[in-house]
């Protein structure tokens, strides 16, 4: 039996500033036997869809949201700081440094600060080295997710603090999601696009439709619970509890 109700896909993007109507941000949803966009007047901002998400999540019936960013950084990132191996700490040192949802703010304001420590392209998360995912500090290239990353992740810190224990992160909160509990994970879109976007459908939007479709077909038919529980080592669930996880990379 599917656990949730509603299955959200979020194509993101990390460009201009918080309040800027992007193109590049697509929200699709599948619920019942109806699998579309979200639609509204004008583009989705990084701003608006937070605020949707939130009221989003504010229902009662179970959602599960996958967005294509990363969620936090490569184990060589906590080493090389010393910031603690979790992601409360992660998330609560990169509030201080990459404040990117401030108003007006765009991620090159803060890269050019020395003391925010931008990592080096070369260091991968696990999940990454596993699918081939570039890197989340390889900025200024072609398919790259460090912009979105560095845009994203204070707004998975909005929904945490608004939302507290309604919603799980997946898998920084544990690889079980209680019943009932609202889910969001990292996803890439790329691992369940089987074909080119339809005529009239752009690359952005198809990918918000690829996730919502993928994420209620697993649901359905009970591949989510295994997506959910990749085969792990100890120390690769260790690693994966702070660097987070690819929902559906084996």
């Amino acid at each position: 039996m599917p656990r949730f109700e509603r299955h959200i896909g979020i194509d993101y993007s990390g460009a201009a500033t918080p309040e800027t109507p992007l193109p590049g941000i697509r929200i699709a949803e599948a619920r019942g036997r109806r699998c579309g966009p979200v639609e509204r007047s004008g583009h989705w901002s990084r701003r608006t869809a937070a605020e949707w998400i939130l009221e989003t999540l504010r229902e009662k019936s179970p959602v599960i949201v996958g967005i294509d960013h990363a969620f936090s950084f490569p184990a060589e990132w906590f080493e090389a700081t010393g910031v603690e191996k979790s992601w409360p700490a992660f998330l609560a040192d990169f509030s201080k440094r990459w404040p990117t949802d401030r108003h007006g703010s765009r991620v090159e304001d803060f890269r050019k600060l020395p003391a925010n420590r931008t990592g080096s392209a070369r260091w991968r998360r696990l999940a990454e080295l596993r699918c081939g995912a570039k890197s989340v500090f390889h900025f200024d290239v072609p398919g790259s997710v460090a912009k979105s990353t560095h845009a994203g992740i204070p707004w998975l810190t909005f929904l945490r603090r608004e939302l507290g224990d309604r919603i799980h992160f997946w898998p920084f909160d544990g690889f079980d999601i209680p019943p009932g509990r609202h889910a969001i994970a990292e996803v890439y879109p790329s691992l369940w696009r089987k074909s080119p976007p339809p005529p009239g459908t752009s690359p952005d939007a198809f990918d918000a439709l690829t996730i919502a479709s993928e994420l209620h077909r697993a649901d359905q038919s009970g591949d989510l619970e295994k997506m959910l529980h990749p085969d792990f080592s100890a120390k690769e669930k260790q690693t994966a509890a702070f660097e987070g996880w690819i929902l559906g990379v084996r």
